[in-house]
């Protein structure tokens, strides 16, 4: 008997008929022989909503309550899924974060797991029952005050169990038959990935991929957890996100799902630009900027420093950072202008970033050119760039990213020959 842990998103359970079909799918899947443990996030657009209308009444709502608020969407979830499950003949029971074990540290709104303590679920499971558990949710290991995970919380709830319950797989279960090599929204014509490695799903995941978020992919590799992402409105294989490449079985034999040179393009207009203006060329000032954004508890992504004037001896620094973080940016770096000493700061949240992803462009001389070939055709100008091994991004305007992303898609022979992909609903979470 295996252990299968699965996670619904919130499109799949967007309301009582997709709570059933799902009740459905978990069934199968424990009638299959194995014990079952599904993750879920709340309906459709809830936690947005909740949002909403907590700012509705207070602007600025405290970190502790908001979450207190927030973890209701996934408690509503897990009880209408437990209960469609006993409708069908089986016994379920429903966990929240904490029940379920998940020990998180102390910061409200982003919290981060720390700990997984399953023994009620391993419990549950080892009695018959199929255990349902709140996902994007947990407990601080210090205040013991209920925390959720932020963006992709529940991704990383399900990986998280997966990982401490020893599980065959983590399914996760989305609005898209799988990986695709761009997002489908923007390029029809995007190709299903058989098979991913984490270090490519991982690259894909912080340049803006939506299906699956970035701490979700590090902690299934940090634990060797395989990822299947399946759409839970069919039946059809998705993608597997695993560190060796899986073996399908054909009429000839079985073949091994070899790793292409390019694996997708991801895009995102989630981020802004600052850019610190003036700031005097000499050791010690980057340090000073990133660690008053890092004391803001701010993440930051690209940096670039452009060469200093011979005249002045000053220099811009440019660094993007997601726009929700943005004025918080501002405000740390001016309280703390005398102390670095810069002449003034630039913000910009009309931009987009695009990146294109591979392991094999390491080994293959031209991709950067033709990457950089095919945004000049489109008519893209770049404004900021950064690369490693497996992966170049690059930033332009806001309204560029479409355009940019379906021409770099078709000039890497990306495109797929058959059918448009199936978007089922949703945003892709």
């Amino acid at each position: 008997m295996g252990l299968v842990v699965q996670k619904y998103g919130g499109s799949s359970v967007a309301d009582a008929e997709g709570i059933k079909r799902v009740a459905k799918r978990i069934v199968e899947a424990k009638q299959n022989g194995n014990q079952v443990v599904a993750v879920v996030s709340a309906m459709g657009d809830t936690t947005d909503e909740l949002i909403d209308l907590a700012e509705q009444v207070s602007p600025m709502p405290a970190g502790r309550e908001l979450d207190m608020l927030l973890t209701a969407g996934e408690r509503i979830s897990m009880a209408l899924l437990a209960m469609a499950i006993k409708k069908l003949g089986h016994e379920a029971q429903s966990f929240t974060g904490s029940q379920a074990g998940v020990i998180t540290d102390s910061v409200h709104n982003k919290a981060r797991i720390i700990d997984v303590t399953p023994g009620r679920i391993k419990t549950s499971v080892d009695e018959g029952n199929i255990a349902i558990v709140a996902g994007f949710q947990g407990v601080s290991q210090d205040t013991k005050d209920i925390t959720t995970l932020g963006r992709g919380g529940s991704d990383t709830t399900a990986v998280a169990l997966a990982a401490a319950l020893d599980a065959d797989v983590c399914e996760i279960y989305t609005d898209v038959d799988g990986v695709f090599t761009a997002d489908p929204r923007v390029v029809k014509k995007a190709r299903k990935i058989d098979w991913i490695s984490f270090e490519d799903m991982l690259e894909l995941a912080a340049s803006g991929s939506k299906v699956l978020l970035h701490r979700c992919v590090e902690y299934a590799r940090r634990y060797n957890i395989p990822i299947h992402v399946r759409s839970s409105f069919s039946g059809l294989q998705g993608t597997w996100v695993s560190s060796e490449p899986i073996v399908k079985k054909q009429a000839q034999g079985e073949k091994q799902v070899e790793q292409a040179l390019i694996s997708g393009v991801a895009h995102d207009t989630s981020e802004a630009k600052v850019t610190v203006v003036g700031v005097p060329d000499k050791p010690g000032e980057a340090a000073s900027i990133f660690r008053t954004i890092a004391d803001a508890e701010i993440n930051i992504d690209m940096v670039v420093q452009n060469v200093s004037a011979a005249s002045t001896g000053l220099t811009d620094i440019s660094f993007t950072l997601p726009k929700t973080e943005g004025r918080k940016a501002i405000d740390a770096l001016e309280k703390n202008k005398a102390g670095i000493g810069f002449d003034s700061l630039r913000y910009d949240d009309q931009i987009g970033k695009i990146s294109l992803v591979g392991a094999g462009m390491k080994t293959n001389p031209g991709v950067t050119a033709d990457f950089f070939t095919a945004l000049s055709d489109a008519g893209v100008n770049i404004e900021l760039i950064s690369t490693s091994e497996i992966r170049i991004s690059v930033v332009t305007r806001a309204d560029d990213v479409p355009e940019a992303v379906r021409a770099v898609h078709s000039a890497f022979g990306l495109d797929s020959d058959s059918d448009e992909a199936v978007v089922y609903g949703g945003t892709g979470r």
